[in-house]
């Protein structure tokens, strides 16, 4: 874990010499891997955009200003949101969404057993399919959030948004979900009346 203190000192160093930001990498890169993956169904080209958030950050970090202890995370995240948002204007311009493929990419970084690994895919697509009905800023809002790490003052300077309206959007989009997650399916109804 690294302290604020320690991530100004590397960032810093790494505005001369590109090798200090290793250990910035190292702590961001599972956030922004889990964020990416979640977003980008197809696991090359999040791999792309994940090299490419981090190359971005190296290239401008000479202009990135500190005004808090949390303003690099969501300075990082803003380059991290708009390339998503670029992959995703670029694929509708080339043809169909990737969006319905949710076999391309597990955010799994441990190896369970095979009974285990099966349940975490089922429960993962499940959350994903539930994500997918909230509306797009909510959606974006929770995988901020929930994949991303980041807390509302961050996600309100990634999206450019008031603080108290991301907390609104968090709030009604985890109602919205647990109102879902809740509700039978039809397919639970059709089999609850035939028995």
């Amino acid at each position: 874990m690294m302290t604020p203190d320690q991530e100004r000192e590397c960032i810093q160093q790494a505005r001369t010499d590109p090798r200090a930001f290793a250990p910035v990498y190292d702590h961001y890169f599972p956030r922004v891997y889990a964020y990416v993956c979640y977003r980008v169904y197809d696991r090359q080209d999040a791999e792309d955009i994940i090299a490419d958030v981090f190359f971005r950050a190296i290239q401008n970090l000479k202009r990135f200003k500190w005004r808090s202890s949390r303003s690099f995370a969501g300075w990082l995240f803003r380059i991290a949101h708009n390339l998503v948002m670029d992959y995703f204007r670029q694929r509708r311009r080339a043809g169909p969404s990737l969006e319905s493929d949710d076999s391309q990419v597990e955010v799994v970084d441990q190896a369970p057993l095979p009974e285990d690994a099966l349940a975490q895919q089922e429960v993962f697509q499940q959350m994903r399919a539930l994500i997918a009905t909230l509306s797009p800023r909510r959606r974006e809002v929770v995988t901020l959030r929930f994949y991303g790490g980041l807390r509302n003052c961050e996600i309100a300077r990634v999206l450019g948004l008031r603080e108290r309206t991301v907390a609104a959007h968090l709030c009604r989009a985890l109602q919205d979900l647990e109102r879902k997650y809740a509700a039978p399916t039809k397919s639970e109804l059709v089999t609850e009346a035939a028995t």
